[in-house]
């Protein structure tokens, strides 16, 4: 998924990472926080996390690389668990496969 923090202003930091589902599917998990559909509540984000509140804007990953909402060409980290997969199936990219950055 693409994971980016909105506390700071319209353009934050961002990640390309795995979540998991909670059963009923009401709560995205990512390393170790939890996150819930802010329901429309949001300026610019989607979820919030329940342990700080914060707000972040949460979604698949693009095939083109334009996740920023805004399309800026800031650089997005990708986790390391996640890169080949990212690069290989979503990107279609398989020779990026060792870059730890996007949109840049």
């Amino acid at each position: 998924m693409y994971i980016e923090s909105k506390t700071g202003g319209l353009t934050g930091p961002a990640r390309i990472g795995r979540v998991t589902f909670s059963k009923t599917g009401r709560t995205l998990h990512y390393q170790g926080r939890a996150f819930q559909s802010l329901k429309g509540a949001g300026f610019k984000a989607n979820y919030y996390d329940t342990g700080s509140g914060a707000e972040y804007w949460i979604s698949g990953p693009k095939k083109d690389g334009s996740d920023r909402l805004y399309g800026e060409a800031v650089p997005v980290e990708i986790d390391d668990d996640a890169r080949e997969e990212y690069w290989r199936e979503i990107r279609g990219l398989p020779n990026k496969a060792g870059q730890r950055l996007a949109n840049r």
